[in-house]
């Protein structure tokens, strides 16, 4: 005798919503309500030749069947009208490929009273849920700078208040948003700001840094967001140099120890194309201790290249052409081509963290040591060789600055590794840390008052962070990033760095994610410049916007680990002084708050401010509109320009007869695969209606895939941190495979840079079954 069903209702009430049409529902045990998912949409494999394709999907069916455990299964199953017919003709079962039910036995009579039942259970579930949520509940108040997802903020009750409730979000329109942060964002008050977090030292785990830390803690403290304010404390070993042969002040750290001699070599910058013209002299590089002037490119690189050349050791000092400053005045920096503790590469220096005898493959193999401007003037008169070109020439008019090759040299470098004398910077470091700490501030202060008083509600969350140690390599922020890389990777869509955002005054340049340079345009167009009534985009010129500001990320940029490293898309932006790269104190003692005064002709608070409503804008733009401010168009002309390097470069080999039987055009192929999957975002987000919140949310899913995944699978990160196909530095990026000479490994990275571009472009897609040969 066949037993009687009878339903009994879950304890608490569940709500499903469904947000796509193609998806199967296996619900098992009503009482305890587990979901079995998966979305097939290639074949339905229910029809009788299993190729017809799902055009439209319906609810189309409900089956009762009692299992041989005497476990009840209700299975909602999608198809199409042509499927069932044939299906049931058959004899065969529909349902998730996972659970097949028995054949169909009940009578027509059961299956009405169980279809009925059914719907009763759904009915009283809605009544019980309606009763139960309808009632509001007012958010907690340390909630407000974390405000929930899209997704998540839709179910959040309106907050019941007896006084007049402040403005919803839907009120304010973007032109609202822009003058609230305006009024907010005074220089009166970032002169407050910054006079307060002006301090002398920066050493990073000295009692002034705990100090500022715990200041900051306070501060976010006092804007409602104790709940959500950590600190993160991080074990890292740093070294510092000994020297008694020039004994200059300055010193490069993570420069290994050791004696050297060799003939000393004029360099300049120490950039490849440097180092080419110097040999094309006939001025041997192998053995010689090179001098170079600071600038162009990173101590880091610099090192790199020579050790890449054979020198046996580097000798760095600031020329006063570059740098308008006293002829002793020390330089300091690092050498680590890479950024966070070198000797806990790819992972976080936590206490508890167990140390392996490793260290990092950036950690250069030659001593490199920082001399003062009169040091190198001494080597420099007596330095010899043949003459150099003209680009060499450095701001000592009476100088030849020959190439050398002669003169021998010996230095000797000692080290010793410390616990705790990491710094954020050099001496005061106004420019380098207290401005972008004090926008920072003004910025939580800002937005925290817009969500309390002025009814803002931003759709995506809003995280204020500060590092400490960023001079030697971005240490803070690697570290920190290195810990949470699980949780921060595929979830943050942007990040934007605070440091050295002044720097001068007149002119502006900006480092991003091509993604970003949309964002970066629109918002140069609606800040006001800090020069007259025009805007930040009128003061570079309209027509030339992006040849005048935008830069490359270079590697000692605190944004190019979350770029490079976790493809989080990132951006860097400074306001200068016309004709000029950088701040001339920068990486020194002299960077104070009378130096930027001079530099931003006494206006560094006004500025201050003007770069806190460009930082503030960008975010709010962010997190305020429906559909992310990411344009992927702005990517694919940047992968057509390193695509046709690589393939110039290849076609080159094949005609010289270096390299035989390889195709390039699977390259290309990939390349246009991008193309076409980032003309269909664009396409959806054109014909998006921004108040479908839940196909927004799956647009906004793809958009934030691509950075990541440009980064290569094929690597480690701990040997090669910086993956990014495009941006990174390695041996897998589409630049270098167009520079080695190195035919097997052309092939190999080809051929893996060939897969990543096109998983790139699949994952832009969506979804699996989404894909097609067009892509």
């Amino acid at each position: 005798m066949q037993k009687e069903w009878k339903p009994r209702m879950a304890r608490d009430a569940h709500w499903i919503r469904l947000y796509k049409a193609n998806c199967r529902f296996l619900v098992r045990e009503m009482n305890n309500l587990n979901l079995c998912m998966s979305t097939p949409k290639i074949n339905n494999n229910d029809s009788n030749d299993g190729s017809s394709q799902m055009k439209k999907e319906r609810y189309s069916r409900f089956t009762l069947q009692p299992a041989e455990d005497e476990e009840r299964h209700v299975e909602v199953k999608l198809s199409d009208d042509a499927t069932d017919a044939s299906t049931e003709a058959e004899g065969q079962p529909g349902g998730s490929p996972s659970f097949r039910p028995a054949p169909l036995q009940q009578s027509r009579r059961n299956v009405c009273y169980s279809a009925l039942a059914i719907l009763l259970i759904f009915v009283i579930g809605y009544l019980v849920g309606f009763i139960s949520h309808r009632k509001p509940q007012a958010p907690k108040d340390n909630c407000l700078m974390l405000p929930k997802m899209e997704d998540q903020q839709e179910e959040t009750p309106a907050v019941a208040a007896p006084a007049p409730a402040p403005a919803p979000a839907a009120q304010l329109d973007w032109k609202d948003i822009t003058e609230l942060l305006s009024q907010k964002l005074t220089s009166q008050a970032c002169e407050r700001t910054l006079r307060n977090f002006d301090q002398p030292g920066r050493s990073a785990g000295s009692d002034e840094d705990k100090n500022l830390a715990n200041r900051l803690f306070d501060e976010f403290r006092k804007l409602k967001m104790d709940r959500w304010t950590w600190t993160d404390i991080h074990y890292v070993q740093l070294q510092t140099a000994e020297t008694d042969i020039f004994e200059p002040a300055g010193y490069l750290a993570y420069s290994p120890p050791g004696k050297v001699e060799g003939k000393l070599v004029y360099g300049n910058y120490g950039r490849r194309q440097d180092l080419d013209a110097v040999q094309k002299k006939n001025v041997e590089l192998k053995g010689s201790v090179l001098l170079l002037r600071a600038g162009k490119i990173s101590f880091a690189e610099q090192v790199d290249n020579a050790a890449t050349r054979g020198a046996s050791a580097v000798l760095i000092y600031p020329d006063i052409k570059d740098y308008k400053y006293l002829a002793d005045t020390p330089l300091y920096g690092q050498v680590h081509l890479g950024s966070g503790d070198p000797y806990t590469p790819g992972f976080p220096s936590f206490n508890n963290t167990q140390f392996p005898p490793t260290q990092s493959s950036g950690l250069p193999k030659i001593p490199a040591q920082t001399i003062t401007a009169n040091m190198a003037t001494a080597l420099l008169r007596k330095i010899g060789g043949p003459q150099s070109d003209p680009g060499f020439r450095g701001g000592f008019t009476d100088l030849a600055y020959g190439l050398g090759g002669s003169e021998n040299i010996t230095v000797e470098i000692a080290s010793r590794h410390t616990g705790s004398s990491e710094r954020d910077a050099w001496g005061r470091g106004y420019a380098k840390a207290t401005v972008g700490t004090s926008v920072l501030i003004e910025l939580a202060k800002a937005i925290q008052e817009m969500v309390e008083k002025d009814g803002f509600r931003p759709r995506r969350s809003l995280v204020f962070a500060s590092w400490s140690a960023g001079e030697y390599g971005s240490v803070g922020a690697t570290e920190w990033l290195e810990a949470y890389m699980a949780s921060v990777d595929k979830r943050a869509f942007t990040y934007i760095s605070l440091d050295g955002v002044i720097m001068g005054r007149g002119s502006f340049i900006a480092s991003a994610s091509p993604l970003l340079y949309s964002l970066l345009e629109s918002t140069m167009k609606e800040v006001k410049s800090p020069l007259d009534s025009g805007t930040v985009y009128d003061m570079v010129g309209q027509s030339k916007w992006k040849a005048t500001v935008l830069r490359p990320m270079s590697l000692d940029d605190p944004a190019y680990p979350f770029l490079a490293s976790s493809g989080i898309p990132s951006i860097s932006f400074h306001f200068i002084t016309p004709n000029t790269e950088t701040y001339t104190y920068y990486g020194t003692n002299l960077d104070n708050m009378d130096h930027l005064n001079y530099a931003t002709n006494q206006s560094t608070s006004e500025m201050t401010a003007v770069a806190a409503q460009f930082a503030g804008q960008m975010a709010l733009r962010l997190a305020h509109n429906h559909l992310l401010s990411l344009d992927v168009s702005r990517y694919s002309s940047v992968i057509t320009e390193a695509v046709s390097q690589v393939y110039k470069r290849i076609n080159q080999l094949l005609k010289s007869g270096e390299l035989k039987d390889l195709n390039p055009n699977w390259l290309s192929r990939a390349r246009g695969s991008f193309q076409r999957a980032a003309d269909s975002i664009k396409i959806a987000a054109a014909n998006m209606d921004s108040n479908d919140k839940e196909a927004c949310r799956i647009l906004n899913d793809r958009i934030m895939r691509i950075e990541h995944a440009l980064l290569s699978p094929y690597i480690s990160p701990a040997e090669v941190p910086f993956r990014h196909l495009l941006l990174g530095r390695g041996s897998h990026t589409l630049a270098s495979i167009a520079e080695t000479t190195d035919m097997k490994e052309l092939r190999t990275q080809l051929a893996l840079a060939t897969w990543s571009l096109q998983g790139c472009a699949n994952a832009m897609v969506g979804d699996i079954w989404d894909l097609d040969e067009e892509i």
